[in-house]
C-alpha cells in the first residue's frame, strides 16, 4: 500500500511499522476467512495488538490511521483510539466505512461499545439496510451483555424487539451477528435468559426461514443444562 502524501510523521511510523510485520501468508488467509485484502498490508491481529499498546491511548492518532483507509491502520486506530472521546459523528462516519465482519467487530468491541452512545446506535444501526452497517447494530449488541455495563436488564429485553424485528434478514454477516447478540442477551442472567428463551421459541415457530434459524440456534444453547447451571450460580 502506497503511503499518503499527507500522513503524519506518527502515521508515517506506523504505517512502516506494519508494513515490516506484514506477510504474505497472511495476506492469503484474509481471503479465507472472507476479509477483503485490497486495502491491507498482511498483519495478525496478534502484532497489531501488540503495536496498539506500544502506541498507547491516541484520539488524534487514531482518526489519522483511520483516514489512510488501509485495513491494518484502522484496526489499529480501534485499539488506541479513546471511547471517551469518540463522537457520534465519528462513529456513523466509521460505521459507513465498514466493508468487514472483521473491521466491524474489531471497532465495536474494541471502542464503540465503551463509548455512551453505543445504545443509541444499535437502535439506530438495526434498520440499516446496508450489511455492515447493520451488523454493527447487533456486534455492539452482542458485546454489551458480556461486559460489567451498568445497562439494567430492561434495556435488554427492549433489546431483544430489535432481535426479533430483524430476525428475517438473510444475509449471513447479518444474521449471524443477530444469533450472537441473542444468544448473549440470554446468557447475561437468568430473567433475561428466560426472556430470550421466550422470544426464540416465537422465531422457531416463525413462516420466515431465517428467523426459524436464528430462533433455533439460540434456543439450543439458551435452553442448555449447561446455561442454566452457569445462570443459577450467578
Amino acid at each position: 500500500m502506497q503511503k499518503s502524501p499527507s500522513a503524519t510523521p506518527a502515521v508515517s511510523g506506523v504505517l512502516k511499522s506494519l508494513r515490516d510485520l506484514s506477510t504474505p501468508s497472511t495476506v492469503a488467509g484474509m481471503a479465507r476467512f472472507g476479509i477483503p485484502s485490497d486495502h491491507a498490508l498482511g498483519v495478525t491481529v496478534a502484532d497489531m495488538r501488540v503495536l496498539a499498546k506500544s502506541l498507547g491511548p491516541n484520539h488524534a492518532l487514531a482518526a489519522e490511521l483511520w483516514s489512510t483507509g488501509c485495513y491494518e491502520a484502522r484496526m489499529v486506530a480501534s485499539m488506541i483510539d479513546d471511547p471517551s472521546l469518540v463522537t457520534p459523528r465519528q462513529m456513523e462516519n466509521w460505521c459507513r466505512d465498514f466493508d468487514s465482519w472483521a473491521i466491524c467487530d474489531t471497532v465495536c468491541f474494541n471502542l464503540f461499545n465503551a463509548t455512551p452512545h453505543a445504545w443509541n446506535k444499535i437502535h439506530e444501526w438495526s434498520a440499516r439496510q446496508l450489511e455492515f452497517e447493520k451488523r454493527a447494530a447487533f456486534a455492539l449488541l452482542w458485546c454489551l451483555p458480556r461486559g460489567k455495563t451498568a445497562s439494567p436488564n430492561a434495556a435488554f429485553v427492549d433489546a431483544l424487539s430489535l432481535i426479533e424485528r430483524e430476525a428475517h434478514d438473510e444475509r449471513n454477516f447479518v444474521r449471524k451477528s443477530i444469533n450472537m447478540a441473542f444468544r448473549s442477551i440470554g446468557k447475561r442472567n437468568l430473567a433475561l435468559n428466560a426472556a430470550a428463551t421466550a422470544t426464540a421459541r416465537r422465531l422457531v415457530v416463525a413462516k420466515d426461514k431465517s428467523a426459524r434459524w436464528v430462533g433455533s440456534h439460540a434456543l439450543l444453547e439458551l435452553a442448555s443444562t449447561a446455561v442454566a447451571t452457569r445462570l443459577k450460580k450467578l
